[in-house]
């Protein structure tokens, strides 16, 4: 399913279907459950369906802006969602309730690329060229490259894991799309776990499943995003182990993404569990302060806006966790400055962005060291010197574990606040406190009670 670049005739609005208006509703709860509170409230929610005709199904939007920013960044979902809900081929078009006739075109802001419209189900703006490298991502972007070079060859398979929003889709389209440029003719595939399973239940329904195997056993390249997704479905679990058998004894390429390691994907079969691990597993983490800063500074400069340094750094200290989450803001951002007329500055970025980082304040890693220290009877200087004590040791830990899972803090940034101490020494002190709030009922609360009064009890 694509979406509709003016499918409709152009002239008076249809009267809005009921059938079109429960459909469209049915989608926006799917999607509900599988986009960013900040995206589906911003971009989704104000939509509603208008009708159904010709194999499209036209939804109404508040501003062509919306069009645009919804058909170039909710493709996939958008497709995935129509598909589960109605069981049908259907496009997506917008109409724009405040340009009076007409469905609205799609754009593409600046001077990006147009995604592409082949069978591959690839984005070209999804490039390494458009990807922002950090330390907290390096490791996965080289090895995607190499990946892509040498496909089949090199990590094979790789397995890319992080939270959500921090460019695992990015990376895995990157790699096809780079491969592609690199060989003409080669039989390259992107598509998400829970496209696959709708795919599988359609040609069990259908008796396709050959057509269904063969599809995907003669690919060079297979890319399959989100496969967290495969979690208590176990007849999809066995089609994707046959076709990843299939696929590395031919001496295909294939590169999974998930929300967590393999090891960790609950109800997932040894067996599979087994192949997705045998290549190379790497992790994204959320990106560090000057890695957010770069991030909104290269979509601001692919939207040809400017974006000032003072507001960059007043998003880029908000927002620690999510890619996802910084694209959004800096779009509802550039909407305000358009719309309004009106030059970028702090002060708009206040009013135009206060419910999207009404949870985000500014973390405060002082706070909790100290709140660490006086727990555990130290002093400030203890926590970050060199000393050491068995008592001491506990409470840095402590201190690391709630910098990491309340802050959203990387690895490298904990450790620099503890006198530059190595990403490994803060692992340890992590996988130790989880393993004593596991264990000792006792001190997971006293851990609870410690994270409310130091971060308000919310994980950022």
């Amino acid at each position: 399913m694509g979406l509709a670049e003016s499918r409709l005739p152009v002239g008076p609005a249809t009267e809005a279907m009921p059938d079109a208006v429960k459909k469209w509703s049915d989608v926006l709860e799917y999607l509900r459950l599988r986009v960013g509170r900040e995206g589906f409230e911003t971009w989704l929610a104000p939509t509603k369906g208008v009708s159904i005709a010709g194999g499209a199904l036209e939804v109404e939007v508040p501003n062509p802006f919306f069009a645009d920013w919804i058909s170039h960044h909710y493709a996939a979902e958008l497709r995935a969602g129509v598909a589960a809900v109605t069981g049908q081929d259907l496009d997506v078009s917008f109409r724009a309730d405040n340009a009076g006739t007409g469905v609205v075109s799609r754009r593409e802001p600046g001077q990006r690329a147009a995604p592409k419209v082949d069978g591959y189900r690839l984005q070209a703006k999804y490039t390494f060229d458009s990807f922002v490298v950090g330390e907290s991502n390096r490791l996965a972007c080289a090895a995607s490259r190499s990946v892509a070079e040498k496909p089949g060859r090199t990590y094979n398979p790789l397995f890319i894991y992080g939270g959500v929003g921090l460019g695992k889709t990015h990376l895995v389209q990157a790699i096809g799309n780079h491969a592609l440029s690199l060989r003409q003719g080669m039989k390259a595939y992107y598509t998400a776990a829970e496209t696959l399973f709708i795919e599988l239940i359609q040609a069990i329904e259908k008796n396709t499943r050959l057509e269904f195997k063969n599809r995907y056993r003669d690919l060079d390249l297979l890319l399959l995003d989100d496969v967290h997704y495969l979690t208590g479905k176990e007849r999809l679990q066995e089609e994707v182990f046959y076709i990843f058998n299939s696929l590395h004894d031919s001496g295909s390429q294939i590169v999974f993404t998930s929300d967590r390691p393999p090891q960790d994907i609950p109800t997932l079969e040894q067996r599979l569990s087994s192949r997705m691990g045998q290549g190379l597993v790497v992790d994204i983490q959320p990106p560090e302060f000057e890695t957010r800063i770069a991030i909104l500074k290269q979509k601001a400069a692919l939207d040809q806006a400017e974006l000032p340094d003072d507001v960059a750094y007043f998003i880029a200290t908000r927002v620690r966790s999510s890619v996802r989450q910084l694209e959004g803001c800096l779009t509802r951002l550039l909407a305000f400055s358009s719309l309004d007329g009106r030059p970028i500055t702090v002060q708009m970025a206040e009013l135009a962005l206060k419910d999207l980082l009404r949870d985000a304040e500014p973390p405060d890693q002082n706070k909790i060291i100290t709140a660490c220290a006086s727990l555990y009877g130290m002093t400030v200087a203890d926590m970050t010197g060199p000393r050491r004590t068995k008592q001491l040791a506990l409470a840095r830990q402590v201190a690391m574990y709630l910098m990491r899972f309340h802050l959203k803090l990387s690895y490298k940034e904990i450790g620099g606040y503890f006198g530059d101490r190595d990403h490994t020494t803060v692992m340890h002190a992590i996988e130790k406190v989880e393993d004593l709030r596991t264990k000792d009922p006792s001190f997971a609360t006293k851990l609870d009670k410690l994270a409310k009064g130091t971060t308000r009890g919310e994980a950022r």
